[in-house]
């Protein structure tokens, strides 16, 4: 996964207005906080633009990454769906709208309620490097997701890496004030952790009690027989990148789980691998979950055109793959 040209351009643009040291000892600090388990984005303790400089620098890059693939995940399985608005709840500097727009240029309206000051002004900063997008439109609100709060209903919800942030009080409420605000489709993200995967078990619930219908990544809509469910995206780093965070390896991967919802039904999902396949020689081994529940399977030569697919499946991926839909 590469970042959108765009974002690229405007992320570098962005970062190389800062000394190196000092972008460097900035994203030390944050990714020492991250690692201690603290919130995977600023969260709203910002006290600089330095700090969201790191932020961007440091996590950016991975956020986005994921939020794509899930969007890519969500157009195949809702080849009808086609927003024209996102509300993008807990913004941050507005990750989630440069990954929609890639998947779904037709969005013509974009909403994105983010407490933090510091982070909306950095997301404003990207978006005026393109006057001329949808993006630069985009509608920033200070408002504090932690609190109630109203917007009108948009085609696309999307929560990224905020549940986490919350007090778990205020949780569960959330997800209920999303589905509320959702016309078409809502998608929660959070980093691919047990405690991530926990929060996303959670949301899973209150939704199927709301009666949504689950797209993806489940293939059924039963309680989930899983103890931890995520999946991986590898992502490019820049030369910019590379140099705020001291690191050698032009890629990285960020590990996340994810829920995506729907109004309407999603087509069906024939099984989800949920772990890295083990191919062997003459054999590959799947952990998959499917309509019934948690399955290994072993596929072999002998079945010709199902070991080829096993053979090409990936960590995520459909399994046994479905012909594409027709959009």
């Amino acid at each position: 996964m590469e970042l959108s040209p765009q974002l690229l351009s405007a992320l570098d643009r962005s970062l190389t207005a800062w000394p190196t040291k000092s972008l460097a000892r900035a994203v030390s600090t944050l990714s020492a906080r991250y690692r201690a388990g603290e919130a995977p984005r600023t969260g709203g303790f910002t006290e600089s633009t330095l700090d969201v400089a790191a932020y961007a620098a440091y996590r950016l890059p991975a956020t986005y990454a994921a939020i794509a693939a899930v969007f890519e995940e969500v157009s195949t399985r809702l080849t009808g769906f086609v927003p024209r608005s996102l509300l993008d709840v807990g913004a941050g500097p507005g990750t989630t709208m440069w990954a929609a727009i890639q998947t779904w240029p037709q969005i013509e309206e974009i909403t994105l309620l983010e407490r933090d000051p510091h982070m909306a002004s950095w997301g404003q900063l990207l978006t005026s490097y393109y006057p001329e997008s949808v993006l630069s439109k985009a509608r920033w609100r200070p408002i504090d997701i932690a609190s109630p709060w109203q917007e009108s209903p948009r085609d696309l919800v999307v929560a990224s890496y905020v549940l986490g942030e919350l007090p778990e009080s205020r949780r569960a409420p959330l997800v209920s004030t999303l589905w509320k605000h959702t016309v078409g489709s809502l998608i929660v993200v959070e980093p691919g952790t047990p405690e991530g995967f926990r929060r996303i078990v959670m949301a899973r619930q209150v939704l199927i009690d709301l009666g949504a219908s689950l797209v993806a990544p489940c293939p059924h809509q039963a309680k989930c027989p899983s103890d931890w469910c995520h999946f991986s995206e590898r992502v490019a780093r820049s030369r910019v990148h590379r140099q705020a965070k001291g690191a050698t390896l032009a890629y990285e991967d960020e590990k996340f789980s994810y829920l995506a919802v729907s109004r309407t039904p999603g087509h069906p999902i024939t099984g989800r691998v949920i772990r890295h396949p083990e191919i062997g020689k003459g054999h590959v081994n799947l952990s998959l979950c499917t309509p019934t529940g948690l399955i290994q399977e072993t596929v072999t030569r002998k079945e010709r055109e199902r070991f080829r697919a096993a053979r090409h499946v990936a960590w995520g991926g459909e399994f046994p793959p479905t012909p594409t839909p027709p959009a």
